[in-house]
């Protein structure tokens, strides 16, 4: 007997506490069913910066920002003098350029920045023959060449004639109206359809025996939810799962559909939620360095400019484009604001980690010298306390309120081109820079702390387990269950 079909749902901003309330209540039967009949992880580690196109991509590659090369949803490219946004908010993509953004979202994102020296698990499997599937995922890269088409109404929004253009993807496809897998189904969403239409492609392809040996879906609305009614959402969860309650019903009964597949289910990232009066919550990093000159979006830095701004809510990359200036400046005013908690960089081979109060740094490389409870070894020199980390009985580094920190920072800071520090906000603030959007009294995302990095993973229909509990782990674990 072959092996059985994986399915992996990512229920977009699910994390481990209202799901558990959300089935204690009686509000996920699904989901309930799955966590008793499997194996339930409720703090496996996320990538960073906790986004989803750098989480996806960290999934779907088995590799951190540093080789897979997408650093967030909203980056500076040095090279191209352009910020990179793959969409924000309205605001904020509109002031870059509504063309821009959709174009760096459907097609550059996988066709150019996501590198070509790492492999997605799509690749892997079409390599050995193996079909599989995407389902409202903007990060899809394949082997199998297929033409997406914009409506003819927004056609207008890309740089391609006719509104057309060929992306490799799975065999299987489907991304709102831009490629559909039931024929004839409709979609209010131009792409990235509702959770109810990814739920309907995923059923039409269990009713037609078509799943492939793996399929990827995602469920976004959730995150939206949060944003605004905080992370303890739990009505928004019940909406998912009584999709996947009809998932499991087309078998004759919830048992024979963990018989014949396997059943991922996980969160990508947690929310923090926001101090609901803006001076406390926002930290504005115009205001923090109002004696630069900063670059505008919209339009390349001018010569004259000194520093630009990538904000990903809760994390931002700060550039240094003025050579002559200190990257010590930058940081003492950073330091000065007592909701930044981690300000990093590069310093040759080390990575330096600075923090308001502190008296002594915390520098790190990799290295052989010490390992840590992943499995990977560091040199590490200073303030442990800055990430909260400790040496266990048996020489180990462990890690507190900022999982996997090392390897997660490391991974940020050799994402991309450039001079540029890494800062992450304490919870309850996030980062603003002109349009930026924000979450007062919401919930937001982004950062290295745990709130944001652990989520939950169930795992259903297979009793063997990822090597570590993290995202990046998930894909070397797919291959080998397929």
């Amino acid at each position: 007997m072959g092996k059985k079909p994986v399915i992996l749902l990512n229920i977009d901003s699910l994390m481990a506490q209202p799901l558990e309330m959300a089935i204690q209540t009686g509000r996920a039967p699904a989901l309930k069913f799955l966590m008793e009949n499997g194996i339930y992880y409720p703090n496996v580690v996320s990538s960073f910066p906790t986004m989803s196109v750098t989480i996806d991509s960290s999934l779907l590659t088995g590799t951190y920002a540093n080789r897979h090369r997408i650093p967030g949803l909203n980056w500076f490219d040095i090279a191209e003098k352009e910020m990179i946004n793959y969409g924000t908010g309205f605001r904020e993509t509109f002031r870059i350029g509504q063309k821009k953004s959709i174009h760096n979202m459907l097609y550059r994102l996988n066709n150019e920045h996501l590198s070509d020296k790492v492999t997605t698990i799509y690749e892997e499997l079409a390599k050995k023959g193996i079909a599989s599937a995407s389902i409202n995922s903007f990060v899809y890269r394949g082997n199998t060449p297929k033409r997406l088409k914009m409506p003819k109404l927004f056609k207008a929004f890309t740089y391609f004639k006719d509104g057309q253009w060929i992306s490799e993807t799975p065999p299987i496809f489907s991304l709102g109206a831009l490629s559909k897998i039931k024929p004839r189904h409709f979609t209010l969403q131009i792409v990235a359809g509702n959770y109810k239409y990814a739920a309907k492609e995923l059923r039409h392809l269990i009713r037609q025996k078509r799943l492939p040996a793996f399929t990827f879906c995602i469920f976004q609305d959730l995150d939206f939810r949060i944003h605004f009614k905080g992370p303890m959402d739990l009505s928004g969860i019940s909406k998912m799962d009584k999709q996947i309650q009809k998932m499991l019903n087309l078998y004759s009964s919830w048992e024979e559909a963990l018989e014949r597949n396997v059943w991922l289910v996980m969160g990508d990232n947690g929310h923090a939620p926001m101090h609901t009066k803006y001076k406390e919550a926002v930290i504005d990093l115009r205001k923090t360095f109002k004696k630069y000159r900063i670059a505008k979006l919209g339009r390349p830095p001018r010569k004259k400019d000194q520093l630009v701004f990538s904000v990903n809510q809760r994390m931002a990359y700060i550039y240094l484009l003025d050579y002559m200036d200190r990257m010590t400046t930058v940081v003492d005013r950073l330091k000065k604001d007592d909701r930044i908690d981690v300000i990093a960089w590069k310093e040759g081979n080390w990575i330096r980690v600075e923090a308001k109060g502190a008296t002594e740094s915390l520098l790190f490389q990799p290295s052989d010298e010490r390992g840590d409870e992943f499995g990977q070894t560091w040199k590490v020199r200073g303030n442990l306390r800055l990430l909260d980390l400790e040496v266990d009985k048996d020489g180990l580094l462990t890690y507190g309120d900022y999982p996997d920190a090392l390897a997660r920072i490391y991974g940020a800071l050799h994402s991309h081109e450039g001079r540029f520090l890494v800062v992450n906000a304490k919870p309850g603030h996030e980062f603003k820079a002109q349009s930026t959007p924000f979450h007062l009294a919401g919930a937001a995302h982004g950062s290295l702390h745990k709130q944001e990095s652990h989520v939950p993973l169930l795992i259903a229909g297979t009793e063997e387990v990822p090597v570590h509990p993290r995202l990046v782990d998930l894909k070397e674990y797919i291959l080998r269950i397929v």
